[in-house]
């Protein structure tokens, strides 16, 4: 700023200095005159006399841009300051249409090459690792500054959506049929008859206890003998059944199974009954509690996943970001595509606004004060301004010579 400051005031001592350069001249030629008759004197006269009358124009013009001339309020001078709304309207107006039009962005924006760019910054491995850290604090800031009350609603109001979505009837009848189909009941069959053998054997005594308790006559008659030989024909019943998979047994339980599914699926007691158990064990306030046990856990972790970097999360984030610039490498119709995207993209942001950004500039310049725009205006052209002053001097000076000339010559 001081270096504009002086430069300005240098250039405005040059052309005010050969103003007054113009002054002596022509003084000193008027003395001459008085003493001399030579035809020479009259012509620098002259040129130093108009001269002068270029330079005063010159300055006056110059003055007027910035300040009233001398103080003085002449019309029409002063003109930053006095006419600032208008400029800027016509300068906001001028960039609008002039700047902000079709054929004067489509060039440029037609030329921006925006994947390109990504990949020569993450293809650098600092910049693609310094990349992943600022993902990771992002994805931190993100999970501490979400409203945790909020979260848990939405994580309650989605669970409560799913559960009542959920068919228990058709659900567990469905689950039932699967079992079946897959012969799961089978396996399971043949996993209870050992333990019912393995009790049957273990408690003989119980079971003889029962049979007289039930018939005192067998106690009298040998009762052990006869629940011996019961044991023993369960036992034998229960091995026919463990070694064969298709005994009627096993495939009544099958059949009973079958239509025990069937039954849960279409019997409207059992829809009332699991609408019921869902009701009572699957409340509101149960669904918000777990919400917000689910969310506070599920916080904690993600926050100690992202802090520790050889975490399965941040192994995962970054096998991920590494698969995506791998793809964008290699997907030429990728690039093109985001290419394409953000060309469109600004071409009609910039349209859009173009008379937006025109009403900045012209608020912009309302809201500056007069007097400081034309200072800092004069600062930044003020000099270059001075050579208007300078060569006015000098062309007029050689208007008036040259007027003078014409006027010895042809009279």
């Amino acid at each position: 700023m001081n270096n504009k400051k002086q430069q300005l005031k240098k250039h405005k001592l040059i052309a005010t200095g050969l103003f007054f350069l113009m002054a002596v001249i022509y003084v000193f030629m008027l003395f001459l005159s008085k003493y001399t008759n030579q035809s020479w004197i009259n012509y620098v006269k002259y040129f130093s006399e108009a001269a002068m009358v270029g330079a005063l124009a010159d300055w006056f013009a110059v003055t007027a841009l910035f300040k009233y001339p001398l103080g003085i309020k002449i019309p029409h001078t002063n003109l930053i300051n006095n006419n600032k709304n208008a400029l800027g309207a016509n300068l906001g107006n001028f960039v609008s249409e002039n700047f902000l039009n079709q054929e004067t962005i489509r060039p440029y924006i037609s030329k921006i090459d925006l994947s390109k760019f990504i990949l020569n910054w993450i293809s650098n491995e600092k910049n693609f690792n310094k990349f992943i850290v600022e993902m990771q604090i992002v994805l931190k800031n993100i999970i501490l500054k979400v409203d945790d009350v909020e979260i848990s609603k939405l994580i309650s109001v989605k669970g409560k959506e799913i559960i009542d979505e959920v068919n228990l009837q058709v659900l567990i009848s469905k689950g039932l049929f699967y079992v079946l189909e897959i012969r799961e009941h089978q396996r399971l069959i043949s996993l209870i008859i050992p333990q019912a053998k393995h009790y049957v054997e273990n408690n003989k005594e119980a079971i003889y206890d029962k049979v007289v308790e039930k018939n005192p006559i067998l106690g009298l008659i040998g009762g052990k003998a006869v629940t011996n030989q019961l044991i023993s024909g369960i036992i034998s019943f229960l091995d026919d059944i463990e070694s064969n998979e298709n005994h009627t047994i096993r495939n009544e339980i099958s059949s009973k199974l079958y239509e025990i599914s069937e039954t849960i699926q279409t019997d409207q007691n059992w829809k009332v009954r699991f609408e019921n158990l869902k009701n009572d064990f699957i409340t509101d306030e149960k669904i918000q509690e777990f919400a917000i046990k689910f969310w506070q856990n599920s916080k904690l972790s993600l926050i100690d996943n992202l802090e520790n970097q050889n975490s399965t999360l941040n192994q995962y984030i970054e096998k991920y970001l590494k698969e995506i610039r791998e793809n964008l490498r290699d997907n030429l119709i990728m690039q093109a595509k985001i290419n394409q995207t953000v060309q469109k993209m600004i071409y009609k942001l910039a349209l859009k606004n173009s008379s937006e950004i025109g009403n900045i500039i012209s608020k912009t310049v309302h809201d500056w004060d007069g007097q400081e725009l034309s200072e800092k205006l004069e600062l930044e052209v003020g000099k270059d301004l001075q050579f208007i002053r300078i060569n006015g001097t000098l062309v007029g000076g050689i208007v008036g010579l040259l007027i003078y000339s014409l006027t010895q010559l042809f009279t």
